[in-house]
């Protein structure tokens, strides 16, 4: 089995002492992995950096054998937010969440094109609430979407204006900004509010049900921000 296609680097895993083995969300043929031999030479690993984005030739003896890759570089993004914490710790988690959540050998497109979207959002003024609502879009995409509009309560306190999911055990504040979307904020403490609400819904209905948890890179993600 052969083919090439294009597709952005989830994750890596030393192989042996020259090669790695590495896993891709790829356009044309969904989340693949493969042997990249010599992937651990100082030019591959300049390369092979966590959400670069490379051209990819794939072969393969048969489909229940692990095949390999042969890489060169499409567009290096990683690079560029070497010296931003906070955005490479973003990055880690957007494709940390992909590599968990999607099936193996399965075409998504629009996974492939938020991948895409996910860069234009860090180069945003207001990149976290944004993320916020692309991983929103990236569950949604995998059946799982949290329709807050349904399900909330609104009301008034004190002349402020409350979102409420109330249930027999428990009660949640819902951050204004993620019902209404026109609200401009940079508040942490809201947005950090924001980014637990989706991840407790994650973690309750599609990582528990499945003996997963919540990705390490979320925990280092949510610290950088603190």
């Amino acid at each position: 089995m052969k083919w090439d296609d294009t597709g952005f680097l989830l994750s890596k895993n030393r192989y042996n002492e020259n090669s790695i083995i590495a896993e891709f969300f790829t356009k044309n043929h969904g989340k693949v992995s493969g042997i990249i031999f010599g992937g651990s030479s100082k030019k591959n690993k300049n390369y092979l950096q966590i959400g670069n984005q490379l051209f990819l030739s794939f072969n393969s003896k048969s489909e229940n054998r692990i095949g390999y890759f042969k890489i060169e570089i499409d567009k290096a993004f990683s690079p560029f937010y070497f010296d931003k914490p906070k955005k490479l710790n973003c990055i880690n988690l957007a494709m940390n969440l992909i590599k968990l959540l999607t099936a193996e050998s399965q075409k998504n497109l629009k996974i492939f094109e938020l991948i895409n979207h996910f860069y234009v959002i860090l180069n945003n003024n207001y990149w976290l609430k944004e993320y916020i609502f692309w991983e929103l879009e990236l569950l949604s995409y995998l059946g799982y979407k949290l329709n807050l509009n349904k399900i909330v309560n609104k009301k008034i306190i004190n002349n402020k204006i409350l979102y409420v999911i109330e249930s027999n055990s428990e009660k949640k504040i819902v951050p204004n900004f993620l019902i209404e979307k026109d609200i401009i904020t940079n508040d942490l403490f809201t947005l950090l509010d924001g980014l637990k609400l989706v991840g407790d819904f994650m973690d309750k209905n599609i990582l528990k049900p499945n003996n997963l948890n919540l990705p390490i890179s979320r925990i280092q993600f949510v610290n950088s921000l603190k």
